[in-house]
């Protein structure tokens, strides 16, 4: 029992120092550590274990699919610095500009394209604030409109591929998965690969675009002041066929080369990723945008981020081994085992334990610590690893959204013009957030959504 409790107060004392502040990697290491000489005092924990942490740590080193996070990251630093963004925004405010509710439709479409091409939230975000907030504030938009649909639109890169979160969640869902058939006797799995979350997670993508742009559309009729139209009914917009193609065909290509390379097994998402950072350069040089000044500062971002994503992920995996040496494992199994509801209240319990959290600690946090908990036991209890990758990828990106400490809301916040409050933002997050949670009702009632797309492309 005494091995239990120290367990459990190891997660609360790790949600605690992340809600101060602290570096998140050397949180998770570091609680890690004190807790298992804590548990080697009181004889409850062997520190031989603690042996294993070089060959994890060599596993993560070795791990190719890891070696997509660099290089997706470059290859979205490449194109938000390439000005991509700005043209695309532009020409769809004038493709949609007639229609009340055009400029959030527009908003919208191109989150949904930029997810596809870059997968950097942080920079979606803050480019189309920058560039379409000011817009839609001067044609009358309401504020928590503006406001919601820049934030929604800009975390689709969390779900729809090639997403940062999928290559880290397939991973560790992989792992996860191995771990679960092996306790039930299966010793040999069928494998889980990025490859197939990132097909399960297309679907339901395009289900929460649809939802957004239904909620605009919504908006615009029953409140035609809180999103007017940007262009007059007879105002003439030369050459917008013409325009609209060259913004747009560029950003096509390049995503139907990095994941259409995927689907059809040409190549693994480590090598689409290169593909995709090449593409971006051609992109970049096109537009007359890439210099070696340019160049040294997306190599520096694209380090410094994933060297984040890295240092935390060697931090979870002291974590997860001191949390196992405890018996935290098989504690969780127990107690999704025995919940009320069966399946059904393990699966809702660990849903709404993920997005209580996200309102509190960071996306790579919820991925790293708890995923490794409660991906074996639910996938035990006979839920599809590619559903559940997709719902836990779906009430991640939530996290973004969710007030105090949505970063979707900070980066807004830090671009917003002084008009715009916090308390508009907050107001027109919420409806989004309500959306995000019908899209994962909709994925958990009906698994086909995300379950289809991989039987159909790899049976």
């Amino acid at each position: 029992m005494g091995a239990e409790i120290l367990a459990i107060l190891m997660f609360l004392v790790v949600c605690g120092v992340l809600l101060l502040g602290y570096p998140v990697a050397f949180t998770l290491g570091g609680t890690a550590l004190a807790f298992a000489f804590v548990g080697d005092l009181a004889g409850v924990f062997d520190l031989r274990l603690l042996g294993g942490l070089p060959s994890r740590y060599f596993g993560v080193m070795v791990n190719e699919v890891l070696v997509a996070v660099p290089l997706f990251v470059f290859m979205g630093v490449v194109l938000e610095r390439s000005g991509l963004a700005e043209q695309l925004l532009e020409t769809m405010g004038l493709l949609f500009g007639r229609l009340r509710g055009g400029l959030a439709y527009s908003v919208t479409i191109v989150g949904m394209l930029l997810a596809a091409a870059t997968g950097i939230v942080g920079a979606t975000v803050v480019t189309m604030g920058l560039l379409s907030l000011p817009a839609m504030l001067k044609a009358g938009y309401d504020r928590g409109l503006a406001c919601g649909t820049i934030c929604a639109s800009g975390t689709l890169g969390q779900i729809i591929p090639p997403s940062i979160v999928l290559v880290i969640l397939g991973d560790i869902l992989q792992g996860a998965n191995t771990e679960a058939q092996l306790a039930l006797g299966n010793f040999a799995p069928e494998p889980v690969s990025v490859v197939d979350l990132f097909a399960g997670a297309m679907i339901p993508g395009l289900v929460l675009v649809g939802l957004y742009l239904l909620y605009e559309a919504l908006v615009a009729w029953l409140r035609p002041a809180a999103a007017p139209p940007l262009v007059e009914a007879g105002e003439r917009v030369e050459h917008l066929g013409r325009r609209v193609l060259v913004a747009v065909l560029p950003a096509a290509i390049l995503i139907v080369a990095v994941l259409g390379s995927i689907l059809v097994g040409l190549a693994t998402p480590t090598e689409s990723a290169a593909i995709g950072g090449v593409g971006a350069m051609l992109l970049a040089a096109a537009r007359r945008r890439l210099s070696l000044a340019m160049l040294r500062e997306v190599m520096r971002e694209t380090t410094k981020i994933s060297s984040m994503v890295f240092v935390i992920l060697l931090g979870a995996s002291i974590f997860s081994l001191v949390f196992r040496g405890f018996g935290g494992d098989q504690m969780v199994r127990d107690l999704l085992h025995n919940l009320p509801g069966g399946e059904v209240g393990a699966i809702v319990s660990v849903m709404l334990l993920m997005f209580l959290l996200g309102f509190f600690i960071d996306f790579i946090e919820i991925t790293f610590v708890v995923v490794p908990i409660v991906g074996p036991p639910l996938i035990m209890l006979g839920y599809d690893p590619i559903w559940l990758g997709v719902m836990i990828g779906i009430n991640l990106q939530t996290s973004f959204l969710t007030p105090p400490f949505g970063f979707a809301l900070f980066y807004l916040r830090g671009v917003a013009p002084p008009e715009v409050t916090t308390a508009d933002i907050y107001r027109g997050i919420i409806p989004f957030v309500a959306l995000q949670l019908v899209g994962l009702l909709l994925v958990g009632l009906f698994p086909q959504l995300a379950t289809w797309l991989p039987q159909a492309l790899f049976g």
